[in-house]
Protein backbone atom coordinates (compact mmCIF):
# COMPACT_ATOMS: atom_id res chain seq x y z
CA UNK A 1 0.00 0.00 0.00
CA UNK A 2 1.37 3.43 -0.74
CA UNK A 3 1.07 5.77 2.07
CA UNK A 4 1.03 9.74 1.91
CA UNK A 5 3.28 11.66 3.93
CA UNK A 6 2.53 14.93 5.05
CA UNK A 7 4.77 17.53 4.26
CA UNK A 8 4.23 19.30 7.74
CA UNK A 9 4.85 16.69 10.54
CA UNK A 10 5.84 13.46 8.40
CA UNK A 11 3.14 11.58 9.58
CA UNK A 12 1.69 8.49 7.33
CA UNK A 13 -1.33 8.73 6.53
CA UNK A 14 -3.90 5.82 4.19
CA UNK A 15 -3.70 6.90 0.35
CA UNK A 16 -7.17 8.54 0.12
CA UNK A 17 -6.54 11.31 2.50
CA UNK A 18 -6.90 14.90 1.75
CA UNK A 19 -5.66 15.97 5.10
CA UNK A 20 -3.36 14.70 7.54
CA UNK A 21 -5.15 12.85 10.62
CA UNK A 22 -2.20 14.17 12.75
CA UNK A 23 -2.18 17.85 12.18
CA UNK A 24 -5.27 18.91 9.66
CA UNK A 25 -2.72 20.35 6.86
CA UNK A 26 -3.78 19.74 2.92
CA UNK A 27 -1.73 17.06 1.82
CA UNK A 28 -0.30 16.90 -1.53
CA UNK A 29 -2.15 15.14 -4.40
CA UNK A 30 -0.91 12.22 -5.79
CA UNK A 31 1.99 13.06 -8.63
CA UNK A 32 3.07 15.83 -6.14
CA UNK A 33 3.61 12.70 -3.02
CA UNK A 34 6.82 13.61 -0.73
CA UNK A 35 9.09 10.27 0.21
CA UNK A 36 10.99 10.78 3.72
CA UNK A 37 14.54 9.32 3.71
CA UNK A 38 15.52 8.68 6.89
CA UNK A 39 19.43 9.21 7.85
CA UNK A 40 21.37 6.21 6.80
CA UNK A 41 24.80 7.26 8.79
CA UNK A 42 24.31 8.64 12.36
CA UNK A 43 28.44 8.54 12.66
CA UNK A 44 29.06 10.54 9.84
CA UNK A 45 26.66 13.36 10.77
CA UNK A 46 27.86 13.13 14.63
CA UNK A 47 29.85 16.42 15.39
CA UNK A 48 33.10 15.86 16.89
CA UNK A 49 33.24 12.57 16.73
CA UNK A 50 35.70 10.40 15.54
CA UNK A 51 35.30 7.60 13.71
CA UNK A 52 35.92 4.15 15.72
CA UNK A 53 36.60 1.60 12.73
CA UNK A 54 40.21 2.35 12.43
CA UNK A 55 43.07 -0.34 12.31
CA UNK A 56 46.42 0.99 12.01
CA UNK A 57 48.59 -0.90 9.23
CA UNK A 58 51.01 -2.55 11.95
CA UNK A 59 48.36 -4.29 13.23
CA UNK A 60 47.37 -6.58 10.30
CA UNK A 61 49.94 -8.97 8.28
CA UNK A 62 49.70 -9.36 4.90
CA UNK A 63 47.03 -11.65 3.90
CA UNK A 64 44.92 -11.13 7.19
CA UNK A 65 41.63 -9.82 7.35
CA UNK A 66 39.86 -7.79 10.41
CA UNK A 67 36.58 -6.81 11.15
CA UNK A 68 35.61 -3.84 13.21
CA UNK A 69 32.45 -2.81 14.46
CA UNK A 70 31.39 0.32 14.00
CA UNK A 71 27.53 0.25 14.92
CA UNK A 72 26.02 -1.56 18.21
CA UNK A 73 26.74 -2.30 21.67
CA UNK A 74 30.36 -3.83 21.34
CA UNK A 75 31.42 -1.03 19.55
CA UNK A 76 35.34 -0.86 18.42
CA UNK A 77 35.18 -4.52 18.66
CA UNK A 78 37.66 -6.55 16.68
CA UNK A 79 37.20 -10.00 14.82
CA UNK A 80 40.05 -11.32 13.14
CA UNK A 81 40.02 -13.91 10.01
CA UNK A 82 42.25 -16.23 10.64
CA UNK A 83 40.83 -19.72 8.89
CA UNK A 84 39.19 -19.91 5.33
CA UNK A 85 35.76 -19.64 6.93
CA UNK A 86 33.94 -17.83 9.86
CA UNK A 87 30.45 -18.27 10.65
CA UNK A 88 28.50 -15.35 12.22
CA UNK A 89 25.18 -15.47 14.66
CA UNK A 90 24.19 -15.28 18.03
CA UNK A 91 25.06 -18.68 19.46
CA UNK A 92 27.86 -19.09 21.16
CA UNK A 93 29.33 -21.99 18.94
CA UNK A 94 29.93 -19.18 16.11
CA UNK A 95 33.64 -17.90 15.31
CA UNK A 96 32.08 -14.67 15.23
CA UNK A 97 29.11 -13.88 17.80
CA UNK A 98 26.81 -10.69 17.75
CA UNK A 99 24.88 -11.42 20.80
CA UNK A 100 21.52 -9.74 19.76
CA UNK A 101 17.95 -10.78 18.68
CA UNK A 102 18.47 -9.05 15.11
CA UNK A 103 20.97 -11.21 14.55
CA UNK A 104 20.12 -15.16 13.42
CA UNK A 105 21.27 -17.82 15.53
CA UNK A 106 23.44 -18.99 12.31
CA UNK A 107 23.19 -15.70 10.09
CA UNK A 108 26.05 -15.71 7.78
CA UNK A 109 29.02 -17.30 6.57
CA UNK A 110 32.15 -15.81 5.09
CA UNK A 111 34.78 -17.39 3.06
CA UNK A 112 37.66 -17.10 1.67
CA UNK A 113 37.95 -16.81 -1.70
CA UNK A 114 41.09 -16.90 -3.48
CA UNK A 115 42.35 -12.98 -2.85
CA UNK A 116 38.80 -11.91 -1.58
CA UNK A 117 36.21 -13.22 0.77
CA UNK A 118 32.79 -14.08 -0.17
CA UNK A 119 29.72 -12.95 2.96
CA UNK A 120 26.66 -15.84 2.02
CA UNK A 121 23.60 -15.06 4.10
CA UNK A 122 22.19 -17.94 5.37
CA UNK A 123 18.56 -16.95 5.22
CA UNK A 124 18.89 -14.87 8.03
CA UNK A 125 14.89 -12.96 9.66
CA UNK A 126 16.82 -9.65 9.18
CA UNK A 127 19.30 -10.23 5.96
CA UNK A 128 22.58 -9.64 5.76
CA UNK A 129 24.25 -6.20 4.14
CA UNK A 130 26.86 -5.31 2.36
CA UNK A 131 27.58 -1.20 1.76
CA UNK A 132 23.59 -0.82 2.27
CA UNK A 133 22.55 -3.74 -0.17
CA UNK A 134 20.72 -6.83 0.84
CA UNK A 135 22.45 -9.81 -0.46
CA UNK A 136 22.43 -13.23 -0.61
CA UNK A 137 26.45 -13.70 -1.44
CA UNK A 138 29.01 -11.34 -2.60
CA UNK A 139 32.27 -10.23 -2.24
CA UNK A 140 33.73 -7.94 -0.13
CA UNK A 141 36.86 -6.56 0.77
CA UNK A 142 39.17 -3.67 2.04
CA UNK A 143 37.12 -0.52 3.41
CA UNK A 144 33.38 -2.26 2.70
CA UNK A 145 30.76 -2.56 5.32
CA UNK A 146 28.76 -5.37 6.41
CA UNK A 147 25.86 -5.11 8.30
CA UNK A 148 24.04 -8.16 10.57
CA UNK A 149 21.18 -6.95 12.27
CA UNK A 150 21.51 -4.03 14.37
CA UNK A 151 25.57 -4.32 13.73
CA UNK A 152 27.96 -2.41 11.05
CA UNK A 153 31.23 -4.02 10.58
CA UNK A 154 34.11 -2.52 8.40
CA UNK A 155 36.66 -4.81 6.69
CA UNK A 156 40.29 -4.42 6.80
CA UNK A 157 42.43 -6.44 4.88
CA UNK A 158 46.68 -6.35 4.89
Amino acid sequence: MEYVFCNSCGHRNPPQSVFCSACGTVLDTPIHRTIVLPKTDTLQDAPGSADNAVVAGSELSPGEVMLVVRQGDVMGLRFTLRSDEASVGRVPDNDIVLDDVTVSRRHAVLTKSGDGWIVRDLRSLNGTYLNQKRVDEAYFGHGDELQIGKYRLVAFFG
